[in-house]
């Protein structure tokens, strides 16, 4: 059986460099590369999007849609790790812990759309408790978050970092202060939820890494919940998934919780905070912005797609 070919189509992005440096570790798929300088001719492109058995596309929405309809070869299968695609219907979304069923779509898929990293939190948190009734569907979600800013591109590279690429020189930036964030339609589809949740994510001066939180007042709900129950129901959908885990519920928690503690992984983490006297609580998702939320999310959709996994 011969070795599977997958070429990056925008390999030289901040997504596209670390896939290609992790596929530098396997030994059961060949990684084809364009000249440097073909980058940009389209017709080489063209060529190699249609001689592999995989293309995972790394760039931004419209060059990632041109892409696509580059292919005509239909033995051709695509992760796209933009956002052009994660809410089409002919696409399957690439969050293998979704539900049981998802690792089986995956596989069979020819079109499979990345998440993003901040809706691969939110939807983690949220999804369980709408599959399990304890949400209403039109529940006014709000969440937050803090990232890396090696999730904002090569711009917001820049502005966190001097010109020697060493030290941050911007400390904290608030962003998406108009409620249009990219990542909105897919975290309120695949959450299950009525009305996209109000999202005000920032960036701080470290280069990857994540935290979001989602407050619930529990007070609000119709059907009264615990925070140990919130936790058993995030705990029994993730039991037997190899890269997310919940943490134990705890009435002390923590006093720091670091967004770089799992950097370089592809782990997803989940936790569930409560007071009980005020009927609140906060689940919190930790993961690496360019790990589970990116590029090492990416190759677990290759290895399921072209079951090697």
């Amino acid at each position: 059986m011969s070795i599977p070919k997958i070429f990056i189509d925008g390999e030289h992005g901040t997504t596209g460099l670390l896939i290609r440096e992790l596929l530098r570790e396997r030994s059961d798929v060949e990684v084809v590369s364009i000249a440097p300088a073909l980058r940009k001719d389209l017709s080489e492109r063209k060529r190699l999007l249609n001689a592999v058995d995989l293309a995972v596309l790394c760039l931004p929405d419209d060059a990632a849609k041109e892409s696509v309809a580059m292919i005509s070869n239909a033995a051709v299968r695509v992760i796209d790790a933009s956002t052009a695609h994660r809410i089409a219907p002919d696409w399957t979304f690439g969050f293998p812990e979704l539900s049981r069923q998802q690792p089986d779509l995956i596989r069979a898929s020819k079109h499979v759309a990345n998440p993003g990293c901040w809706s691969t939190c939110f939807i983690a948190l949220v999804r369980p408790l709408m599959d399990a009734g304890l949400v209403p569907a039109d529940f006014p979600f709000t969440t937050w978050g803090v990232s890396g800013y090696s999730g904002g591109g090569r711009q917001m590279v820049e502005a966190f970092e001097n010109a020697d690429g060493a030290n941050a020189t911007t400390r904290f930036m608030a962003y998406g202060l108009k409620l249009t964030h990219k990542h909105l339609p897919e975290m309120q589809h695949y959450s299950g939820i009525k009305y996209p949740p109000v999202f005000t994510p920032s960036v701080g001066a470290f280069r990857q890494g994540m935290l979001l939180e989602v407050p619930l007042a529990l007070w609000s709900l119709p059907v009264k919940i615990s925070g140990q129950q919130l936790h058993d129901v995030l705990h029994d959908h993730y039991a037997d998934c190899e890269y997310v885990s919940v943490n134990p519920y705890t009435a002390e928690p923590p006093t720091d919780l670091n967004p770089e503690a799992i950097n370089n992984t592809n782990r997803l983490e989940l936790f569930v905070f409560d007071n009980p006297k005020n009927q609140q609580a906060v689940l919190i998702a930790r993961l690496d912005n360019l790990g589970k939320g990116a590029g090492r999310a990416a190759l677990q959709n290759m290895s399921l797609m072209l079951h090697l996994a």
